[in-house]
């Protein structure tokens, strides 16, 4: 390595390091997937597996809902007046610019009290100046006798559509490796500041036990 500038050493140093954590992980992944069998679903209506479940969101805010106890999300970015096409009092009727944080429950009922299913947790943030759209990114945490492990969803929440579809990405424990589609609607709504979602989520490849 004579002649190597201190900047090219860290350089390779650093690639170095990347090509040792990229092979550990494909080696994890092989090693994970070697006592299952992967499924790949033919047909759009028969997944290889299915569930129903219910998102909830209860945003913070301190104006109008100061309620700690309860909140589930928090905005983290206010959305700008200056990026409107409105001419609301509020200054931006579509939140545009608006970035939100959370950590939702969703339960296998419509009912916030109903059954916990898994722990929603990631971001949506705001993306249209004219009307409602979103834009999210989050992890599905199970942790029941039912299902252990995550699921990871990413995609556009095209609020006017009756339905919108969510992709998903990726996952682990019982989810590992799993690709597929969560159908999204909304449910309920209340205000600004509380929100209900019903989730189908379709997985088209899973990794089972063998």
């Amino acid at each position: 390595m004579r002649g190597l500038k201190p900047f090219s050493m860290l350089t390779f140093l650093i690639i170095a390091a990347s090509v040792v954590v990229l092979f550990l992980g494909l080696a994890t992944g092989v090693a994970h997937a070697a006592g299952r069998r992967l499924v790949v679903s033919s047909n759009e209506d028969e997944p290889c597996k299915r569930m129903t479940a219910y998102y909830h969101d209860i945003l913070y805010n301190n104006r109008f809902n100061n309620d700690t106890a309860n909140a589930t999300s928090a905005s983290v970015t206010k959305p700008s007046p200056a990026l409107s096409t409105s001419s609301s009092s509020n200054g931006n009727s579509t939140f545009f610019g608006m970035l939100v944080v959370f950590d939702d429950l969703m339960t296998s009922e419509q009912a916030l009290t109903s059954e916990p299913v898994a722990r929603a947790q990631g971001f949506y943030f705001y993306d249209r100046k004219e009307a409602y759209n979103a834009w999210f990114a989050f992890t599905l945490v199970f942790n029941s006798t039912s299902y252990k492990g995550t699921l990871n969803l990413m995609g556009a929440d095209l609020m006017a559509e009756e339905t919108r579809d969510l992709s998903v990405v990726g996952g682990t424990g019982d989810f590992f490796m799993a690709r597929g589609v969560a159908t999204v609607s909304t449910d309920a709504t209340e205000g600004f500041f509380y929100f209900r979602l019903k989730m189908d989520i379709k997985l088209y490849e899973c990794y089972l036990l063998a």
